[in-house]
């Protein structure tokens, strides 16, 4: 199978927009703005931000750059740049970290979906309080045949995308998809900092306070930079192996990590407001979600309309990443492996769901998989530490030695420039890329292993 029929992206917009969608996901959405919270308000978004342009937007340069080069999959990349070696294993751990987290995360987005008919059907008690809230969660998640089936939806959701190809299905639904999901969040943005008490959200947020600022808040930072733009796996190789040799990749690099920064700033306006209007205090992870919202919507004015466009808008961007995330395996049967696009969604998408069944029934659907034997902890736990951690750290530490070095700081300028092109900032990305982004994501890397603070 040549190139050619491959697949390309129809326009440089269609482009950013997809990638962009590749990023924001879930985490932007409500883990972004509870550990800005939790580290010092806009204190750790300068540093956030400072990670996203040192660390974050030198990766995606190279990933984009290899995918470009080679016109290949993460695995055929290193391959071609580095054949008879073991380095295509770097571009093979990137499709399976790929296939891991799409797994895993479809259970999550299909929860968004569950939450979202639940909203608009009216669901939810009138006198909810908080231990009702959280109770309808339990109960909603421990159903094994509704998280079963949510997760199949969801998964069918993203296949149905994937198989219209790169232009006529990822591009396609990515410039309607990225614009709905900034228009529900700027609408529900307004809504909220428009409550009564809306401006003690808006404080706790905005106003830093570097007392605390820790090692820990480092950590978290540049954790969440890396992940939040969907570096280490392969998605950016993938991606930016559909683009033409015509399009600048460090301004198109340049604009993915401005949407996904935005959006993440954004989530934060339109969430803590919410929360402060209502007296409820941030929490962490599904709770802030699908427990403490609820109960908000139910006590607002226009709160059912609010809380359906909430939920559509999570299932809108984790939708956007579910499709990168399937992709990256795709490409990779269809160029190394011949087969022909449909036969590779459908199998793979089989595979994640199957896959995903253990991390559906582990929110107490089944004993087993809820507390994993020996080790202590679910199995939806379990894979998110090992493929949305662990081998997205050693994924991207590898690509930007591999990068840096191995194939060489210099092929990158020579492949960005090569339609005339300029390469901004080149001199900087080039120290950059070769030592602080290594540097950098090893020593997250053991950050996380010795205190077990998982991202």
């Amino acid at each position: 199978m040549g190139n050619s029929e491959r697949g390309a992206w129809g326009s440089r917009f269609g482009f950013i927009l997809a990638a962009a969608g590749s990023a924001i996901g879930l985490g932007n959405i409500w883990r972004f703005p509870y550990v800005t919270g939790n580290n010092g308000g806009a204190a750790f978004v300068l540093i956030y931000i400072v990670f996203v342009i040192l660390i974050g937007l030198p990766v995606m340069i190279a990933e984009m750059s290899l995918g470009r080069h080679t016109k290949r999959n993460p695995a055929g990349a290193f391959a071609a740049l580095a054949p008879h070696s073991l380095w295509p294993w770097v571009g093979m751990l990137g499709i399976f970290t790929g296939l891991g987290i799409l797994s895993y995360y479809s259970v999550i987005a299909g929860w968004t979906v569950g939450y979202f008919l639940k909203t608009i059907s009216g669901g939810f008690p009138a006198d909810m309080n908080y231990e009702t809230s959280s109770r309808i969660f339990s109960s909603f998640v421990a159903n094994p045949a509704m998280a079963i089936g949510l997760l199949f939806v969801f998964i069918a959701m993203t296949a149905g995308v994937v198989m219209g190809g790169v232009a006529g299905g990822i591009e396609k639904w990515s410039k309607i998809l990225m614009p709905i999901l900034l228009l529900l969040m700027i609408l529900l943005t307004l809504r909220s900092v428009t409550l009564e008490n809306a401006g003690a959200g808006l404080h706790y947020y905005l106003k830093p306070d570097f007392s605390k600022v820790t090692t820990n808040t480092i950590g978290n930072a540049l954790g969440q930079a890396l992940f939040s733009l969907s570096l280490g796996m392969g998605a950016m190789i993938t991606y930016g192996s559909y683009v033409s040799k015509r399009v600048n990749l460090v301004t198109s690099a340049g604009w993915v990590c401005l949407f996904d920064t935005i959006i993440a700033i954004v989530a934060g306006l339109m969430i803590f407001p919410a929360l402060f209007s209502q007296h409820i205090p941030p929490s962490g992870g599904p709770g802030l979600v699908f427990q403490t919202l609820p109960l908000l919507f139910k006590q607002m004015p226009g709160g059912s309309i609010f809380g359906a466009g909430f939920f559509l808008l999570l299932s809108v961007a984790a939708l956007t990443s579910t499709i990168s995330l399937l992709e990256v395996v795709v490409a990779f049967l269809v160029d190394e492996k011949k087969w022909q696009r449909p036969r590779a969604v459908w199998t793979i998408a089989l595979a994640a769901f199957l896959l995903g069944i253990p991390s559906a029934l582990s929110q107490s659907a089944s004993p087993f998989f809820t507390r994993l034997p020996l080790l202590h902890t679910g199995f939806l736990d379990l894979a998110n530490i090992l493929a949305g951690n662990f081998s997205l750290i050693l994924g991207a530490f590898l690509i930007s030695l591999f990068v840096g070095f191995r194939w060489g700081a210099n092929k990158v300028e020579k492949e960005i420039t090569i339609e005339g092109q300029t390469f901004y900032f080149k001199r900087w990305w080039k120290i950059l890329i070769r030592y602080l982004c290594p540097i950098a994501i090893f020593v997250i890397f053991l950050y996380i292993l010795l205190t077990r603070n998982y991202f």
